[in-house]
């Protein structure tokens, strides 16, 4: 099989595993299910409000590795066949794509779904080697903002919005080239910032009214 018919096979399995709601499963298997409970979303954040911080950082994770999983299996045939020109780059990132789709719009539960940044986060490590670094900063950038404000959404946009801007630093810093065969990478980088960002409308709106709630300690009384 050629590169292209690898990744083209790659894609609709990165949709399906995208579209696994862990944070539901999770929350039903805990006995709240979080489409009626808190915000109403099934992603990491709204998981570990409900249930707690080890709750948030197992769904974080889990949603993680659906984006990466799929994305890393596309990057080793890519390393194998190479990519040459702007379509090798498209069915390459085609394949992340579809895993952060499948999280926003899963087939599970009628094209409803999660925000996308841990999927997203999995996805930008999972491209080898062009976004991993990049994708490392991000994370401690992420970090850094969440510990000091304790504000999940605000830290995701961020490294949604910086993202783009340092992969295209340190692919100059590299000696790389951003636009010709390559620009996918940068067009992918910014839309993904995009999306995400625009999953946080309603966020923005609480930001800028002052009622975004900050992530607390949840009590442990709370938590059995």
């Amino acid at each position: 099989m050629t590169t292209a018919q690898q990744l083209s096979i790659l894609i609709p399995a990165a949709y399906l595993l995208g579209s696994v709601p862990f944070g539901l499963i999770i929350g039903l298997w805990k006995g709240i299910d979080p489409r009626k409970a808190g915000s109403g979303n099934i992603g990491a954040t709204n998981v570990g409000r409900l249930l707690g911080g080890r709750f948030f950082a197992l769904v974080f994770g889990l949603d993680c590795l659906k984006g990466m999983i799929p994305t890393l299996a596309a990057s080793w045939v890519v390393a194998k066949g190479g990519a040459q020109n702007w379509p090798d780059y498209l069915l390459w990132l085609a394949v992340g794509f579809a895993a952060i789709l499948g999280h926003m719009f899963s087939i599970f539960l009628k094209l409803k779904g999660g925000k996308g940044v841990a999927t997203s986060a999995g996805v930008m490590f999972g491209v080898f080697p062009d976004y991993t670094l990049a994708a490392g900063i991000i994370l401690l950038l992420f970090l850094a903002c969440f510990f000091l404000t304790r504000i999940v959404s605000l830290s995701s946009m961020l490294g949604a919005g910086a993202f783009p801007v340092v992969y295209t630093g340190l692919a100059l810093l590299r000696g790389q080239q951003v636009l010709g065969q390559r620009w996918p990478l940068l067009a992918f980088a910014i839309l993904v910032g995009v999306m995400v960002i625009w999953k946080h409308r309603g966020n923005i709106k609480r930001l800028r009214a002052g009622t975004e709630p900050r992530f607390v300690k949840k009590q442990t009384a709370e938590t059995v």
